[in-house]
């Protein structure tokens, strides 16, 4: 890996300016408590042979590396694989790092897990992993989001979870975020905090990110199986951007594979109609850096600085900040991030659909939009690893109304 990319972890918590900890001085001792138990897991045999084991007999990984032969005919090239992370059980790549921060609360003695969901993928892992661990659990989620994802609320209900309506603000990713802190604040003793991206203050950004890794790492091992080289392309969505960074980490040292991160370009450009942080050469306007949620990385704020409203037809994709890292690969011109339509991604859910016999989840139908895209401008050689990170059970009563 060159210099250059080695250079954020001379500063833990730090992706060249942004991540940090920004965050009232009561969360400062949890922090820091979080990042010890951490640090030790990282070389603890018992902890990373627990964590192994069920990400293997739990979640069931590895997942599938598929070739999609029909979706590459249809496209004329480049050469597409799918990484089948909506095979993992819960139906998302969100219950990696829900295992891995599930065994750091019992480890750390917290008895009580809080976590915040959007597209409610996160909140059923949590769920899931608190009931496999013997934890209490209370899941966040905004009014508007439990409309759109009332399937994944009865998941976290049946599951033992106690879901909270968050009714205030946008009633979205932001707002739920907002109210699992102020719980986090007043329980720190007995609570640990799930975030469920790789948002937040140090060191949940690089926390989640390593244990997502686990997506890359194999990705990696069976693209040069499959196909003795590596690929061209990567493809993800970005929202917080859990699902895109665990792919792309473990190719940030190979200059030849170009990591391309999807956005939610919503209806439009316009402040408040999108949640696409990095897009602005589309035309997206409304991101600079600043501070939110504990972590300094780009926000969609108004001139006031006022945190601004976003827009998404996905729940997972409207949130206004983006995770640092991503933030820092932008600046670096490693990663490069784009932003398509609400209806550009219904309209790639159907071609998935119709084509593999694969009903994607709304957030990862923005990154197979994103490749249909781009897919005219590259060559039949090129070789994609497209990250489906989630299935469309989740989404289906929005497809069958729009669809």
């Amino acid at each position: 890996m060159s210099s250059l990319l080695q250079s954020p972890t001379a500063t833990p918590g730090r992706f060249g300016p942004y991540g940090g900890r920004y965050v009232p001085e009561t969360l400062m001792v949890p922090l820091f408590e979080l990042e010890r138990a951490y640090e030790l897991a990282k070389t603890d045999p018992s902890f990373q042979a627990q964590f192994q084991d069920l990400l293997k007999n739990f979640a069931g990984r590895p997942t599938p590396l598929q070739f999609a032969s029909r979706l590459t005919a249809h496209l004329g090239g480049p050469r597409i694989y799918l990484k089948r992370e909506d095979l993992l059980h819960t139906g998302a790549h969100k219950i990696n790092n829900a295992i891995g921060q599930g065994l750091l609360a019992v480890k750390m003695g917290k008895p009580r897990v809080i976590a915040e969901t959007g597209a409610g993928q996160h909140g059923v892992a949590s769920a899931t992993v608190a009931a496999r661990l013997g934890l209490e659990c209370v899941v966040y989620i905004g009014t508007e989001d439990m409309a759109r994802q009332a399937l994944n609320v009865a998941r976290m209900r049946m599951l033992g979870a106690q879901v909270v309506a968050v009714d205030s603000g946008s009633r979205t990713l932001k707002d739920a975020i907002n109210e699992a802190m102020r719980d986090w604040v007043t329980n720190v003793r007995t609570t640990h905090y799930l975030l469920g991206s790789v948002l937040g203050a140090h060191p949940y950004p690089t926390m989640v990110r390593d244990f997502q890794a686990v997506i890359g790492r194999e990705a990696r091992e069976q693209i040069l199986s499959a196909e003795k080289r590596l690929p061209t392309h990567l493809f993800a969505c970005v929202g917080g951007g859990s699902n895109s960074i665990g792919l792309f980490y473990q190719f940030l040292g190979d200059a030849g594979v170009k990591m391309i991160g999807i956005e939610a370009g919503g209806r439009g450009g316009q402040l408040g109609e999108h949640a696409a942080r990095l897009a602005a050469a589309q035309g997206f306007v409304g991101a600079r850096p600043g501070v939110l949620h504990g972590t300094y990385t780009y926000v969609l704020q108004n001139e006031d600085g006022q945190i601004a409203t976003t827009h998404s037809i996905s729940a997972g994709l409207d949130y206004p900040a983006i995770g640092p890292e991503h933030a820092w690969l932008a600046d670096q011109r490693r990663a490069e991030y784009s932003a398509v339509s609400d209806e550009a991604a219904l309209d790639a859910a159907r071609l998935l659909s119709r084509t593999e016999g694969i009903i994607p989840a709304l957030e990862s139908a923005h990154a197979i939009a994103g490749l249909i895209e781009r897919s005219p401008q590259m060559r039949k050689d090129d070789l994609v690893i497209l990250n489906l990170s989630g299935r469309g059970d989740k989404d289906m009563d929005t497809y069958s109304r729009l669809l």
